[in-house]
């Protein structure tokens, strides 16, 4: 079982810059987007084989997720059940006869730390609504997370520190999903692995010069780690500001 995530930074965008080239390539069982940028009607994707799963921001142009799945889900909701967190299109979730796929765009805190004291409050929601899916069955959660969880996870910690994405409150909550049973695929795999992120800022050619965040992951039940066979970063795909990630699963 394969699994695909990406931040596409805008589909119709993205569409113009390779997506279905890459999308065709990587034949995933399950596809899931993040920062989709589209309302309603606004595309049409014709993904033969593939069941589509779309959640929109209320705001036009902002936020957005997407899953795309071969296998047909026992159900699909959207949002975590929460009005002031499901505004924003930002998480769809696949119930399977033995799981639960989730994509996720995790608010992101913004200059000055200005949503930061949202963001604390998203986090402790979305923690709470894992915990209640995995009373039922193993969740497997992927999409862009906005946290670089370590000094390893992006090119410049020392001047990033207070920065949205590497403070010290949303590194902990990184820190407690963990404590709370869950395997940051990635780093199970590959612990030291430096230089490689998934996010590169547009400014300052950081992209060719790798000055990247490992800011996007496939996260999962400590129960389903006997399944586990491995994870990917596709640095070298483009299209986006950020690169597709992978999770390969026994089935």
């Amino acid at each position: 079982m394969r699994l695909i995530s990406w931040n596409v930074n805008g589909i119709r965008a993205c569409m113009e810059k390779g997506f279905m080239d890459f999308f065709a390539k990587a034949d995933a069982d399950i596809f899931c987007l993040q920062e989709t940028k589209v309302q309603e009607g606004q595309i049409e994707l014709e993904l033969p084989g593939y069941c589509q799963y779309w959640n929109y921001a209320e705001k036009k142009g902002y936020s957005g997720t997407a899953l795309f799945t071969k296998k047909e889900p026992l159900g699909v909701s959207y949002g975590i059940g929460i009005e002031e967190h499901d505004r924003e299109g930002r998480v769809i979730t696949a119930e399977f006869e033995d799981l639960y796929v989730i994509t996720v765009y995790t608010p992101n805190s913004q200059d000055e730390l200005k949503r930061l004291d949202y963001r604390m409050q998203w986090e402790e929601a979305f923690l709470a609504y894992l915990k209640k899916l995995e009373e039922k069955k193993p969740v497997i959660f992927c999409g862009d997370l906005n946290v670089a969880h370590k000094e390893i996870d992006l090119k410049n910690p020392k001047t990033n520190r207070h920065n949205a994405g590497f403070t010290d409150e949303e590194r902990g909550c990184f820190d407690r999903l963990l404590e709370n049973g869950f395997i940051d695929t990635f780093r199970y795999f590959y612990p030291d692995q430096k230089d490689i992120y998934s996010w590169w800022s547009y400014r300052f050619r950081a992209r060719e010069k790798n000055a990247g965040w490992r800011i996007d992951y496939f996260v999962t039940s400590e129960a389903l780690k006997d399944r586990l066979l491995d994870a990917a970063i596709h640095t070298q795909v483009t299209g986006s500001d950020h690169c597709p990630v992978e999770l390969a699963l026994r089935d």
